[in-house]
């Protein structure tokens, strides 16, 4: 028979993989709210060493992994992240994880790589390509994952000023997403924000290209008005994207 002491640790284990107490270590218990910055990091690290101790095949190292690196992502201090991701992705792919679990790794990775200006190297887009490629033929071009990672894959290709691939791909998303999401959902304001700024920020965009960008906007800012109100942030960014999109249609036939 097990003695209290070891009781009590079995307790505690199993509560801890319990989401309700896990949260403890990236959110408030009280309001909910997520701790961000240097707390978020801090528990990050809190967390990291209570479980470091633990055999690599253990889930709630694994889980405290990813804890870490998404506290010292949430603290900015990046080239310490992609250090922790490298490791993770590493580990993961040494024990034999999920496709699932491998791509979400990736796309975390890929996120810090951009943060640090490595998108220009090259593994950034890469790893978008794979992750996409890679939620596609695992769920669908419907999944949210997907959609998600085809948002993600484009945006990279219109930072390194890769504009035509990055219209093809949403304008093959962009359809697939509304149909799945509707046109009202927030995720969308984000596509067809990417898709205009790939239009009129193409040095070879045709006067059609830009009346279709501004055209967009018009039809995204109407919609997120409706849906998050005049003063919202995003609103606001669209708004002033929309402008700028104006401006440079002005420009392009004077």
């Amino acid at each position: 028979m097990e003695s209290p002491k070891f009781q009590l640790v079995a307790e505690a284990v199993e509560n801890n993989l319990d989401d309700n107490r896990w949260h403890r270590w990236y959110a408030c218990g009280l309001c909910e709210q997520y701790y961000h910055g240097v707390v978020r990091c801090a528990l990050g690290w809190a967390c990291w060493k209570t479980y470091v101790g633990r055999p690599e095949t253990d889930m709630t190292r694994r889980l405290a992994m990813t804890q870490l690196g998404n506290g010292l992502f949430d603290a900015a201090h990046y080239e310490d992240t992609v250090s922790v991701k490298e490791a993770e992705l590493a580990m993961e792919r040494r024990l034999g994880a999920s496709v699932g679990t491998i791509l979400a790794v990736q796309a975390n990775l890929a996120t810090v790589y951009e943060r640090l200006g490595r998108s220009k190297e090259r593994p950034s887009l890469r790893i978008r390509r794979d992750v996409y490629l890679g939620y596609l033929k695992l769920y669908g071009e419907e999944h949210g994952k997907t959609l998600e990672a085809a948002s993600n894959y484009a945006s990279t290709l219109h930072t390194l000023k890769r504009h035509g691939e990055a219209k093809a791909l949403l304008k093959k998303a962009i359809p697939v997403a509304q149909r799945v999401l509707g046109t009202s959902h927030d995720f969308m304001f984000r596509m067809k924000g990417c898709y205009a700024e790939a239009l009129f920020m193409d040095a070879a965009a045709t006067r059609d290209d830009l009346r279709e960008a501004v055209e967009t906007y018009e039809d995204t800012r109407r919609i997120a008005r409706r849906v998050l109100g005049s003063a919202h942030p995003l609103a606001a960014q669209i708004e002033q994207s929309l402008q700028d999109a104006r401006a440079t249609l002005s420009l392009r036939t004077q």
